[in-house]
């Protein structure tokens, strides 16, 4: 009994101290030297984040959700990350003097900016967050200090400054379809070496066709079934990342054939056209050394290029995610064998070669 007391007492006490830890404020350092807690988080209306190598994104928060750059959408897991991030993180001790220069000297080379507004552009914090100092803490430095502090999470090993990104690309969100079945009024998916294979299915009012190469004849009986779960597939689809920028990505657009174009058309004027590309095989492409049936195995099996939204955007797309997109013409006027999937779950596998 006295040792189960003992034990009581123990995880008290240990309790206590992890929410101490947990819940502390940065009330033990000077706030305007210390103050990278925000701990109303709701109050952000406005993140900005500029690198000192010239990279910047500006993150807003607006009525339909957060936007980046006034321009695209964002995707909501960064976002909260950093917004939980920004309420938790706490200023553990400030840097030894031994060590001050030296990560005053990284800060001014290699840090990201940090300035939060509310939501009336009230400016409401400005720091700079540089590299990690070792696995329990990220150097940073608020504005008009003069001395940095090593920050952290409490009870959290690693470093914050991934959280802090400066790249559009870590923050965009990457829809690439996302409409309703019920929205589609028309897809297209051509493709460029199967011609036979190519498709496009219409609405006409409550009734869907799908119109086949003229020389392949009568189909037969449509699959209406199988043809509404497609239309589901378009819900939802994105890219794996962007690579907008990237000076490589000209010279191999030209000289890649095209696997396909997909054009999606729908209720209140929404349009998507998206051109896949094959990607070439590098050093992790998984049929590099072991061929797969069915593919052209001259370009990886996994992953290819596309451009979308209108030839603003370049990205790379997951064979994984596209492949319930990627179905041949008479696939619908086939009769079910087994039960299709679900529009997230993987289908059938009649590749083009």
């Amino acid at each position: 009994m006295r040792k189960t007391i003992v034990y009581l007492v123990l995880l008290a006490v240990l309790a206590a101290c992890i929410w101490y830890i947990s819940h502390r404020n940065n009330d033990m350092f000077d706030n305007d030297e210390a103050g990278f807690t925000i701990r109303d988080t709701a109050a952000v209306g406005k993140i900005f984040l500029a690198h000192t190598d010239g990279r910047s994104v500006l993150l807003e928060r607006t009525p339909e959700g957060w936007r980046v750059n006034k321009e695209y959408k964002a995707m909501s897991a960064p976002v909260d990350q950093l917004l939980k991030t920004l309420y938790r993180q706490v200023a553990d001790y400030p840097v030894p003097e031994s060590q001050h220069n030296l990560a005053v000297k990284h800060l001014s080379g290699n840090s990201t900016k940090v300035e939060l507004y509310d939501r009336r552009g009230k400016k409401m914090r400005v720091f700079y967050v540089g590299d990690e100092a070792g696995k329990l803490g990220t150097y940073m430095l608020m504005e008009g200090a003069k001395r940095p502090y090593v920050v952290n999470i409490p009870v959290f090993q690693g470093g914050l400054t991934s959280r802090y990104s400066p790249d559009i690309k870590d923050w965009r969100d990457r829809t690439v379809f996302r409409i309703a079945a019920e929205d589609i009024t028309e897809i297209s998916v051509q493709y460029v070496d199967e011609p036979l294979n190519s498709f496009i299915m219409r609405r006409d009012g409550a009734q869907v066709s799908v119109i086949l190469d003229s020389s392949l004849g009568a189909p037969g009986t449509l699959n209406t079934s199988r043809v509404q779960r497609y239309l589901g597939f378009f819900t939802n689809v994105s890219c794996e990342g962007f690579t907008n920028g990237q000076t490589w990505m000209d010279s191999v657009l030209r000289t890649v054939p095209r696997r396909c174009i997909i054009d999606v058309k729908g209720k209140d004027g929404y349009t998507q056209h998206l051109t896949v590309f094959w990607r070439p095989l590098y050093r992790r492409s998984k049929n590099l050394s072991t061929p797969v049936p069915g593919y052209r195995n001259e370009y990886d099996a996994d992953r290819y290029y596309a451009v979308f939204n209108n030839n603003r955007d370049t990205a790379v797309i997951q064979q994984f995610v596209f492949d319930k997109i990627f179905r041949n013409g008479y696939e619908f006027y086939q009769q079910d064998q087994t039960t299709m999937p679900a529009p997230d779950t993987a289908v059938l596998h009649d590749h083009l070669h």
